[in-house]
């Protein structure tokens, strides 16, 4: 019998993750449908609608941003190193909404680190909007994929964008460090975005 392996939740204060041994990882968001406070008919039609948040994995090459896999960008090297699932516009459905996979043996050296981030980023779309936000981090190494960790952000703090974790190289490997930081990004302005990642 194959015991599962334990889920940890992961913070600042847990330190880098050491990933080595760890060939293919995963960080997928869910989140749910709310009213987001709102009652009666403007807040059921606001469930029923959702809200649309962006899963971005941003490539840095030291400081400078230099590849950003989401949106419609799903395979950014074009080797399948870093993809994206594609675009939930809702939250509807069942498990992860948005998920980034990356194959670390597929990352060309001069890529440093990746900056992994949540934004309301389209114009309308709003953390208000979204009730359990979550992050869960999966490793996929030698062909199965199971959860190993959870990253929660935290309900304080305001702005339309969350940096959750980079990864960084640490000599032949790699490691995963929570970052937790909200913020503000332009809606609709990549720039923003980027501009937002660095310096993580």
């Amino acid at each position: 019998m194959t015991t599962a392996p334990q889920i940890i939740t992961l913070t600042k204060d847990s330190g880098p993750a050491d990933l080595d041994g760890v060939t293919h990882m995963a960080i997928g968001v869910s989140w749910d449908k709310t009213a987001g406070g709102a009652g009666g008919v403007f807040g059921a039609l606001r469930k029923a609608r959702g809200t649309d948040l962006d899963a971005v994995a941003i490539l840095m090459a030291g400081s400078d941003p230099v590849r950003l896999a989401g949106f419609d960008s799903l395979d950014p090297l074009q080797n399948g190193a870093v993809t994206h699932s594609g675009d939930n516009q809702t939250g509807d459905g069942e498990g992860d909404d948005e998920t980034i996979t990356v194959d670390f043996a597929r990352i060309p050296p001069h890529v440093t680190s990746i900056v992994f981030v949540a934004a309301a980023f389209k114009k309308g779309s709003d953390f208000a909007k979204a009730a359990n936000v979550s992050f869960k981090v999966y490793d996929g190494s030698g062909g199965s994929t199971a959860q190993v960790a959870d990253i929660w952000p935290s309900l304080l703090g305001s702005g339309n964008a969350v940096a959750v974790a980079k990864a960084f190289r640490a000599g032949s490997y790699w490691k995963l460090e929570v970052i937790n930081e909200r913020g503000t990004v332009r809606q609709g302005d990549q720039t923003s975005l980027l501009r937002f990642a660095v310096g993580k």
